[in-house]
């Protein structure tokens, strides 16, 4: 069993280096399947977070219900984690900007612009719905700016804003990996301890009411969580990552997530599973990187790892459609409650599958098909983050 990771066994392949000595063009970094299965997992705290919050249970169901799920909203702290050390991971050298952020909006806008517009027509169409956005909140949706001003932060899908938070980390990467590149290990640790104080720091503040509006929907109070992953995966890139073992790194991020409850909700509760999930995402890498068990990169949840960006995207308009037949927060017995929520999962999970195979992959290779025809080809990585 392996309990700690003290160094790689199979030095990770640096394209930085391999562009420097070579004028060849370097070979894509190894896939990391785990990620992606950790991912699913990471979607479906945020699912079971909203089953929660719509009172689908009641009675000690939803006791336990809340138990299990009620810091689901963690699962975003993952997924920003997350999203730095994979796009630092799959960094390619000499990247232009405008290279990176077209390769992006091509992941996440079709998605983001198809769920939108479901979320428009049930504004105007069904019963119990929040009402139609203005013209404003609309457009401030569309343009992936509604997060910045927190009366707009859930407008249409409400799930969108992590992607205004996604939008601002891609707008600020380019100039990030290169500053990584240009600090060397003992630098990018010390922007790594560097944003973990700036967590601890803003989540006092905000349990302390210090500043005019919550921080957990805040692009900008959510940055250092993005960093501490680049500056993870930059660690194991120059292989000089020192970190516990995929089990004690699980173990940690699980002890951190049943911790949430006993602080201020929302951004306070990013402290409880920083450290769990920082040690986690570099610990399932390596799983991978040196041929160690990992029951994350299952055939199966690897596949839903790739669905699970439309899953996140649609699963809340699914919910919020079913308050037009179950009314709001109907409290249901143990079976009934689950048989609901099996119903809204899998309505969600067929959905997600449509929105990956008709919107996300053929819109993706749209976008990018023009430069493909114009560029040689370089392998895109697996999409283990947004």
């Amino acid at each position: 069993m392996t309990t700690a990771t003290t160094r790689t066994t199979r030095t990770p392949p640096s394209r930085t280096d391999a562009a420097s000595s070579s004028s060849s063009p370097p070979s894509p970094m190894p896939s990391l399947p785990s990620l992606t299965g950790l991912r699913w997992m990471a979607a479906l705290l945020v699912f079971g977070l909203h089953v929660h919050n719509f009172g689908y249970f009641g009675g000690g169901a939803g006791r336990i219900v809340t138990w299990g799920f009620g810091a689901g909203a963690t699962g975003v702290s993952f997924f920003f984690v997350l999203s730095g050390f994979v796009l630092t991971w799959s960094a390619r050298p000499r990247d232009r900007a405008f290279a990176f952020w077209r390769r992006r909006i091509a992941r996440v806008y079709p998605v983001h612009l198809a769920t939108l517009v479901v979320a428009l027509v049930m504004a105007y169409v069904l019963s119990r719905q929040a009402k139609p956005p203005t013209p404003k909140q609309a457009l401030a949706n569309i343009a992936l700016v509604h997060s910045w001003w927190h009366p707009w932060w859930q407008t249409l899908n409400p799930v969108s804003w992590s992607l205004a938070c996604e939008a601002f980390f891609y707008a600020a990467f380019p100039a990030l990996i290169l500053l990584l590149r240009r600090l060397g290990a003992r630098g990018a640790a010390a922007l790594g301890a560097l944003s973990v104080a700036a967590v601890l720091v803003l989540a006092w503040a905000d349990a302390h009411h210090w500043v005019g509006q919550s921080l957990y929907s805040l692009p900008a109070a959510r940055l250092p969580e993005f960093v501490l992953g680049a500056v993870t995966a930059r660690l194991v890139l120059l292989d000089r990552w020192r970190g516990p073992g995929l089990e004690a790194a699980l173990a940690l991020a699980v002890l951190g997530y049943f911790f949430v409850p006993q602080v201020t909700p929302g951004y306070p509760a990013t402290v409880c599973t920083l450290a769990g999930f920082t040690a986690l995402i570099p610990a399932a890498a390596l799983a991978d990187l040196n041929g160690l068990p990992s029951m994350w990169r299952h055939r199966r949840l690897v596949r839903l790892g790739e669905l699970s960006f439309a899953f996140y995207m649609i699963h809340l308009l699914v919910l919020r459609a079913g308050t037009s037949l179950l009314g709001t927060k109907p409290h249901f017995g143990l079976l009934a409650g689950l048989a609901v929520t099996a119903t809204a999962f899998a309505l969600s999970l067929a959905l997600s599958w449509v929105l990956y195979e008709a919107v996300e992959s053929p819109a993706r290779r749209l976008i990018l098909r023009r430069r493909r025809r114009t560029t040689a080809p370089e392998a895109e990585p697996a999409p283990t983050g947004r």
